[in-house]
């Protein structure tokens, strides 16, 4: 895998040998997406990617593609340097700034989409401005429903803060509902808020940290944490939802999902060329079942039997719907919620860097069977190509 000095042309070195075009990845060098992807590559028996890394397009380095090449966007993952191009300083691990973070990004997806369109015979793999929207909750869940894929009901934006919160929720007759940041990922700053009565309660991996050393002048921070707490002090609520509100939020009527094993659960489904090809289990004993707050992989086979063979290929065709909504991207992954009677669903998010699912292979009736996601795509990239 060499790192391409996006000051200069890519040493000549770099470029396969034979017909096969290069492949580029723009994301972070020693990133497990860049990593495992390249893995993809040689065991097909073609080089490593070159990697354009985030840092350098964030911060309007030149870019500099080869001709001809395959340029994958990937995330720009866990870099520091990234993140503060992105968001500006502070600690990484705080929870906001959002809105920033969205333009600067766009910004950097556009001068990659400048990039390679003046490099002859370059292709992106995934257009730019699907993944914009991908990372915009409310555009994309007013994409998918305009498409007639069916998502949970939201509140009618703008959500200044917490107080409009509720008076919305009350319009509505809503006391179920997910606050979400609107440009957020891995389920960072969410909140499922019930009000039953006078009491109110809300799940959420947000840690308020309240008069810390280097806190903002109002003595209060966010910041993500792996441990998943419940919220009853009605104050504590209107902090953390006044500070997010500001960046923009999308919230969602809650829609309450079927268990499996004694969790709840939902599926992440990539739709790779338009076809389901891998479907993972996500369950948990709190509403949101993100592997990495403490969520694990379910029984596939157990849900694919309960929900038999006409209900799982109506759940593969949600997800193929909701794909379809962004025809320009090579994957797309699909959050699928199943309700609680086993026979609705509903789309809880899209993501443009769904794939990062180390271990699993592809569903054995989905043409990716032993794949991994990664490996899956190559292969896809390889057939277009040799069909063309």
């Amino acid at each position: 895998m060499t790192v391409l000095d996006t000051a200069g042309a890519a040493p000549a070195s770099a470029d396969p040998p034979g017909p096969a075009p290069p492949f580029v990845v723009v994301g972070t060098p020693g990133d497990r997406r860049v990593t495992m992807f390249a893995e993809a590559l040689r065991t097909r028996g073609l080089p490593g990617p070159l990697v354009v890394p985030w840092r350098d397009v964030l911060a309007g380095a030149e870019l500099r593609i080869p001709e001809r090449a395959y340029v994958r966007v990937d995330s720009p993952g866990e870099d520091t340097e990234a993140d503060v191009l992105l968001r500006g300083p502070g600690d990484p691990t705080r929870v906001g700034g959002g809105a920033s973070w969205h333009a600067a990004f766009v910004r950097g997806l556009e001068r990659v989409r400048r990039a390679v369109a003046r490099t002859p015979g370059a292709r992106l793999l995934g257009d730019v401005g699907e993944i914009a929207v991908m990372f915009d909750k409310r555009r994309a869940h007013a994409r998918l429903g305009a498409a007639g894929v069916p998502v949970p009901p939201a509140l009618p934006a703008p959500i200044t803060g917490y107080s409009g919160l509720r008076e919305s929720m009350a319009r509505a007759g809503w006391s179920r509902v997910f606050v979400k940041p609107a440009h957020g990922s891995s389920a960072s700053g969410i909140l499922a808020l019930q009000v039953s009565g006078q009491r109110i309660s809300a799940v959420s991996s947000v840690e308020l940290v309240r008069g810390r050393g280097d806190a903002r002048p109002d003595g209060l921070e966010l910041h993500n944490s792996l441990r998943v707490r419940t919220y009853t002090d009605e104050a504590d609520l209107a902090a953390i939802i006044d500070r997010l509100a500001p960046d923009g939020l999308h919230v969602e009527r809650w829609f309450p999902k079927a268990s499996s094993g004694g969790r709840v659960f939902d599926l992440r489904v990539v739709v790779i060329g338009g076809l389901p090809t891998h479907a993972v289990v996500r369950a948990s004993h709190v509403p949101m079942t993100n592997l990495h707050l403490g969520g694990v992989r379910g029984d596939i086979e157990r849900v694919r039997a309960r929900l038999g063979a006409d209900g799982w290929q109506r759940a593969m065709g949600v997800c193929a719907r909701a794909a379809a909504c962004f025809p320009g991207s090579l994957m797309v992954g699909v959050d699928l919620m199943v309700g609680v009677t086993w026979r609705r669903f509903a789309v809880a998010e899209v993501n443009a860097f769904g794939d990062l699912l180390p271990r699993l292979t592809g569903l054995p009736d989905a043409g990716a069977a032993g794949l991994d996601c990664y490996a899956a795509q190559v292969d896809h990239i390889l057939a277009a190509r040799s069909a063309a």
